[in-house]
């Protein structure tokens, strides 16, 4: 009988340390996994869903998009790009729209039309949803800044309209790579299709 107890109470103490050990080791996973989720989504990507209409109809309301956050690292933005940044007016809110002026050009849009300096055509924007309307600017897109304006230009609260009318490069978070909810569409700069 002595035996038997020795033998029990050793098999206590050889469960203990293996119990310590696997809640040790799912701890260290977890804490990896949080670390590995914080790094992808604040350093790598970031998720984004469009609120409202302003980019349709290549973005809509309800879509769910990742965000390139290295896209700017090696390269810089180019007119085209659809990009998530923080809104000039108010920084705690991020906005989605289309580089449309670069740094030092002048952006003047006339019945609708949009003019890169003194360009006697048009930009070419087959993205748009409907013919936009309206004149504004000129704006004189200082070094450093983007001027952004959304496709659906009739509906879109874009440059056009803040009290900051640009976008100082840092504040660009990353380039719209891809939609994955409502369907599956990588965007790139020269979308043409409306779906």
């Amino acid at each position: 009988m002595d035996d038997k107890k020795i033998e029990t109470t050793e098999n206590q103490a050889e469960e203990k340390p293996s119990l310590l050990h696997e809640v040790i080791s799912y701890a260290v996973m977890v804490v990896l996994a949080v670390i590995l989720a914080y790094i992808i989504n604040h350093v790598l990507i970031a998720n984004a869903v469009v609120p409202t209409g302003s980019m349709e109809t290549i973005v809509m309301p309800g879509d769910r998009l990742i965000i390139n956050r290295l896209s700017y690292k090696f390269g810089d933005p180019e007119r085209g790009d659809i990009v998530m940044f923080k809104f000039p007016d108010d920084e705690t809110q991020d906005y989605l729209k289309r580089i449309i002026g670069l740094p030092g050009e002048t952006v003047t849009i006339i019945d609708g039309l949009v003019y890169i300096d003194d360009a006697t055509e048009p930009l070419y924007e087959p993205y748009l949803k409907d013919a936009p309307r309206g004149t504004y600017g000129p704006f004189e897109v200082p070094e450093g800044c983007y001027f952004m304006m959304g496709d659906n230009r009739n509906i879109s609260d874009d440059a056009r309209y803040w009290d900051n009318h640009y976008v100082k490069r840092e504040k660009i978070v990353g380039r719209a790579v891809f939609k994955y909810w409502k369907g599956f569409k990588v965007l790139s700069r020269f979308d043409y299709d409306a779906e």
